[in-house]
């Protein structure tokens, strides 16, 4: 009976939050005990963390649950992008904005969110590949993005949203424009701007609200928002939510996009990847994986209907390890689109080198 109890790694930022997540575990625990699962309780220490535990244990287990804020699911889905086996993810938010779960649908009642886990609804979920790095709701540059990261855990978990205006403000009377270069599907455009944002999100930095109708979490693009200037005292209603931004007019560039190339043309800029210093970069590429992930989420009209694969469970330890190693190696061919396409264009070019190699040889032949 055993055997048929699905596997949980359930990993938990005990420093995220107002309320510590350390505090909800016992109840998790206790509800996926009570449902016939097992489950191994990981916590985090460090900054990526998360993903590092998914790259060491996720092998033996069914599901993926992380407890945290967004940095968190950030981390847990880097993690599971890297493996061959893509099992579902679980959300249970507890940081300080929690931006995607919103978006997602997913409640922040720690208990109601282990429900709606357990009710195995899945949806699958665009995720951004940021250069070599995944991102899951937004990339971003210029004005404000610097608090997400700069703003102490311990003010955020105190004060929420309010704990990023000693940095907002501030950085408010100090806007820099960067000069740009942006390559989307259909087009370039170049010019100065002092804020960008690629996202698959509804919210961005609690502040920026996009119209619903304009958004879906699936349809393999994202939405890019470009800002040549801004008025101060516009902005400041925005931060404090007092009203949702409309994005038309001059000042404002919105559209959809599959992939994106950025190219500062002033050197290295400041780049933030869902609230986490995301490096300085003088050339970024993104492209959308489309239905990249399998997430927990209940109904929701910001998700097309696709019908969702069941996943493979862990590998039993009963298992011949010669037969669980056979089936490793096909279930990581065939892992993800991305895998085959990096495998064809290695492929490709060992190829043209050994033809290369050959001529060369010819050439040299006395």
């Amino acid at each position: 009976m055993s055997d048929e109890r699905k596997k949980v790694l359930l990993i938990v930022n005990p420093c995220a939050g107002r309320t510590k997540s350390r505090a909800g575990t016992f109840e998790i625990v206790d509800k996926f005990s009570k449902n016939d699962y097992e489950f191994t309780v990981r916590t985090t220490t460090c900054q990526g963390d998360a993903a590092n535990i998914v790259k060491r244990e996720l092998d033996e287990h069914d599901m993926v649950v992380c407890c945290g804020g967004d940095g968190t699911l950030n981390e847990t889905v880097n993690g599971v992008m890297d493996m061959p086996r893509r099992v579902p993810i679980g959300y249970i938010p507890s940081g300080s904005t929690n931006d995607l779960a919103t978006t997602l649908g997913i409640p922040k009642d720690i208990k109601d969110a282990t429900d709606l886990i357990m009710s195995g609804q899945l949806n699958d979920y665009d995720v951004g590949l940021f250069n070599n790095r995944y991102f899951t709701y937004v990339a971003s540059f210029g004005a404000f993005t610097r608090s997400s990261y700069a703003t102490s855990q311990k003010m955020k978990n105190k004060f929420g949203y309010l704990a990023y205006l000693p940095t907002a403000i501030p950085d408010a009377f100090n806007i820099k424009s960067y000069r740009m270069r942006v390559e989307y599907d259909g087009g370039v455009i170049e010019d100065s701007f002092v804020f960008g944002a690629i996202s698959n999100s509804t919210s961005v930095g609690g502040f920026i609200d996009f119209d619903t109708d304009e958004i879906k979490l699936n349809d393999g693009v994202f939405e890019l928002l470009l800002c040549r200037n801004i008025n101060f005292a516009s902005v400041i209603p925005s931060l404090l939510k007092v009203k949702k931004r409309k994005f038309d007019g001059e000042p404002l560039i919105f559209l959809h996009t599959k992939k994106l190339k950025v190219t500062s043309l002033d050197g290295e800029v400041d780049w933030t990847l869902d609230g986490e210093y995301g490096g300085r970069h003088k050339n970024v590429m993104v492209h959308v994986l489309n239905g990249a992930v399998h997430i927990c989420s209940g109904e929701n009209p910001l998700f097309e209907k696709h019908e969702i694969p069941e996943f493979t469970p862990a590998l039993s330890h009963s298992e011949d390890k010669e037969e669980a190693k056979e089936k490793k190696f096909f279930k990581k061919r065939k892992a993800s689109k991305i895998g085959e396409a990096i495998e064809d264009a290695l492929e490709e070019i060992t190829e043209e080198v050994a033809e290369e190699i050959e001529e060369i040889k010819d050439e040299t032949k006395v």
